[in-house]
């Protein structure tokens, strides 16, 4: 009995709350929540949706000095360069002049190829490689010289009589060497630069010049390679043909190259190998 009693009291104090739930009032139901009417479109929402339909576009280098130089200049209104901002612009062309050499101009495809002909007469260090890069700097001069008279002629000449601005001047020179890139730069890279970028350009001249300078380096690069895979093949028949020679002659202790080397310097001098080089690669140019 005493056992029965608890397992009855031990079922009425689990089932209270229940009967405490179900004995309450049910409540309201809960107010809808008020509809708040949509934000208007203000105007910088309308520009921020513009600028995303129109997509990307880069500055262009003389509205970054021009935005410098209205921050700068104590007459706002002035559509000419000040002096410090000439300054400042001629200083930072210096810096990046070298890179803009090797990138922007047929320096690139020289020294490659002068590098391939170095690795393929395996003469080690021979010729050094600052004569190999003062080489294809002068070679370089050599093939931009055109390009260099045109700008001497159409930017710097007129901006020293006064005739253009400095900002014209500039403008002018740039497009000018991006006529010489666009010139030297395959069709499929600048067609695939342009895509990636999603700009349109009905004529060379409106590539801009963050697209043709990296279509401009791929092209170089790939016109190189295949300069320097077909200067190395003469020179690899002959390192195989000695190799055959040495290993049906027993002298397997023998290094090749101890025996090329020679035969492949005899042969470069013999066909007067470095006038070839460089009248290919000026040549290559036009």
């Amino acid at each position: 009995m005493t056992a029965t009693r608890w397992m009855i009291a031990g079922l009425v104090l689990a089932a209270a709350p229940a009967w405490a739930l179900a004995a309450q009032p049910p409540a309201a139901p809960a107010a809808p929540a008020p509809v708040r009417p949509p934000a208007p479109v203000t105007a910088i929402g309308q520009a921020a949706a513009g600028d995303a339909a129109a997509g990307t576009s880069l500055p262009e280098l003389a509205d970054l000095v021009d935005a410098v130089n209205k921050a700068t200049s104590a007459d706002a209104s002035s559509r000419e360069w000040s002096a410090p901002i000439r300054l400042a612009v001629v200083f930072t062309g210096l810096a990046l002049l070298p890179s803009a050499l090797v990138m922007m101009t047929s320096f690139t495809r020289i020294v490659i190829v002068l590098s391939f002909v170095r690795r393929a007469l395996t003469t080690q260090n021979i010729p050094p490689t600052i004569a190999i890069v003062g080489l294809a700097l002068f070679l370089t001069l050599f093939t931009m010289a055109p390009t260099f008279s045109r700008i001497n002629a159409e930017a710097v000449e007129p901006y020293l009589a006064d005739r253009l601005s400095f900002r014209a001047a500039t403008d002018r020179g740039t497009d000018l060497v991006k006529d010489f890139m666009i010139r030297q730069t395959r069709e499929s890279d600048l067609a695939m630069f342009i895509d990636m970028a999603r700009v349109t350009a009905e004529k060379p001249a409106d590539v801009p010049l963050h697209v043709a300078i990296p279509a401009f380096a791929i092209s170089e690069f790939r016109t190189a390679f295949q300069m320097g895979c077909l200067l190395f093949i003469p020179f690899l028949l002959i390192d195989l043909v000695v190799a055959g020679i040495l290993l049906s002659a027993g002298m397997m202790m023998l290094p090749p190259v101890i025996v090329s080397l020679p035969l492949k310097i005899i042969l470069f001098v013999l066909v007067d190998g470095w006038a070839l080089l460089a009248q290919n690669l000026v040549t290559s140019f036009t």
